[in-house]
């Protein structure tokens, strides 16, 4: 437990495309960090890299936050006590901190060229050493530099990594690391444009809206010296560093958006709950105090400690998934699981799906759905009668006229479930059918489908005489 100073946490997505399943993810132990500590959970909009920026990007990320239930304390939306949150509204601060490292000698102007610095790193390729910037206008004499900033050329400002050194730093997920500095590269701090690289921007930004804790990928472990030494160039205590694992697919490879699921919008348009993908996510990299798998966010936040989680890349399953939602499902009340499939009709099934339809159907497929998608897979014959068969039925005629005349034998007011059965193994005995055999006849006939959910109940909710139209059609 972090002593002695309020838990503030932050999350500083990029809007340069639609959200990714890994910003969840380290939102959501961002969020339970700071919750359980009574702290604050900060949205900071990185948009510096203007040309990559997306319309309508920002906008899904609330929305991605909001539909998983972290909504944000503070935000560019929300506003706070450290405005702005949008780090293109925030140029003055990383221009002012460049330009205070320059003159404390803990950055320097750098005036090479593209040219120059694609020739150095085709150089540094064919030597195999590893390209990293080799400080040539760390030399540069006072005068030059500033003739060549009164003649307006272009430069970039870079960070002057003291070298020869090695550096100790301390993860409670990962323990000690130990980084040699002659690796770590003198790094553009800010463009030639006016803006911050991420590095600067990062340091900056968590300094002055007081964050304390940062849990972030471990992507992050070879920029974390660049940013240990800028904070201590500019005198300021660094938040505690949590560097999460890399969420991976089953085969260990990292999760991208060639080769998995990564879009947020693939799991809603798929029919997960919220809730289930929450509980998923907590249970990757860590383990609830007893052994639980299925817990609410109230609970996650109640026993989540950073220093729990486990460094070890975790397995993406996606049927694990599938099979928590299915337990979710389960648990839900039936008019709740009814108004969600009713809302997820609107959209992703053409609104094809009356409600009363729906509120009938629920009971019967409830126990069978893993998600609020396989509805459709189950229910769809309920409101389109089928034009393919998976079994070839064409040849029971006599048995059809048995069936459809037993079914007119049936009053509509006493058409139920436990009366058609009643009438329909009459049927199957005076033909000498088998029960399990008749049924499915009867059941392809009807749906199409050798899997569906029970057959005499589905009758009842097609009502009689859609049964014996479609019956007539064979």
């Amino acid at each position: 437990m972090t002593a002695n100073k309020k838990v503030r946490t932050r999350i500083a997505p990029s809007p340069t495309g639609f959200p990714h399943i890994g910003t969840l993810y380290q939102a959501l132990f961002n969020y339970a960090w700071a919750k359980r500590n009574n702290g604050h959970f900060i949205v900071r909009i990185e948009d510096t890299d203007q040309s990559r920026l997306v319309k309508g990007a920002e906008e899904s990320i609330y929305a991605a936050f909001d539909w998983l239930g972290l909504t944000e304390d503070e935000s560019p939306r929300k506003g706070g006590d450290h405005t702005p949150y949008k780090q293109s509204d925030r140029l003055e601060y990383y221009q002012k901190y460049a330009q205070e490292l320059v003159e404390n000698d803990h950055a320097y102007y750098c005036f090479c060229t593209k040219a120059r610095l694609d020739k150095l790193r085709k150089q540094q390729q064919q030597d195999g050493v590893p390209p990293m910037y080799d400080g040539r206008c760390s030399l540069l004499k006072a005068v030059d530099i500033e003739k060549k900033l009164k003649g307006k050329k272009q430069h970039v400002i870079r960070m002057k990594v003291p070298h020869g050194q090695t550096l100790t730093v301390d993860d409670p997920v990962r323990g000690k690391i130990v980084f040699d500095t002659n690796l770590i590269d003198d790094q553009v701090i800010l463009k030639s444009d006016g803006f911050p690289t991420y590095h600067l921007a990062l340091v900056v930004d968590d300094h002055l809206m007081k964050i304390t804790d940062a849990l972030r990928g471990e992507e992050w472990i070879p920029s974390w010296p660049k940013h240990v030494y800028l904070y201590q160039f500019l005198g300021w205590d660094a938040p505690q560093f949590h560097h999460t694992p890399i969420l991976r697919n089953p085969d260990k490879s990292k999760m991208s958006k060639r080769h998995s699921h990564t879009s947020v919008t693939w799991y809603q348009e798929e029919g997960f709950l919220p809730e289930a993908l929450r509980n998923f996510l907590a249970l990757m990299g860590w383990s609830h105090p007893d052994e639980k798998e299925i817990f609410n966010l109230d609970e996650f936040v109640k026993y989540f400690d950073p220093k729990d989680m486990k460094a070890v890349g975790p397995i993406f399953d996606l049927s694990k998934l599938e099979w928590l939602n299915g337990e979710y499902i389960r648990m839900m009340d039936e008019d709740d699981l009814a108004a969600q499939i009713h809302e997820f009709s609107k959209t992703y099934f053409e609104n094809r799906y009356p409600e009363d339809i729906i509120r009938y159907v629920v009971p019967l497929v409830q126990t069978r759905i893993k998600t609020l998608k396989e509805f459709d897979t189950y229910a769809r014959f309920f409101v389109e009668a089928p034009t393919k068969y998976e079994k070839d039925i064409s040849s029971n005629t006599d048995t059809w006229a048995k069936i459809t005349e037993a079914l007119e034998g049936i009053d509509k007011k006493d058409w139920h479930a436990d009366i058609i059965g009643e009438h329909l193994q009459a049927v199957a005995q005076e033909i000498g059918m088998g029960i399990g055999k008749f049924f499915m006849l009867i059941r392809v006939a009807l749906t199409g489908k050798k899997v569906t959910p029970p057959t005499n109940e589905s009758m009842e909710i097609l009502g009689k005489d859609e049964c014996i139209t479609r019956l007539s059609r064979i």
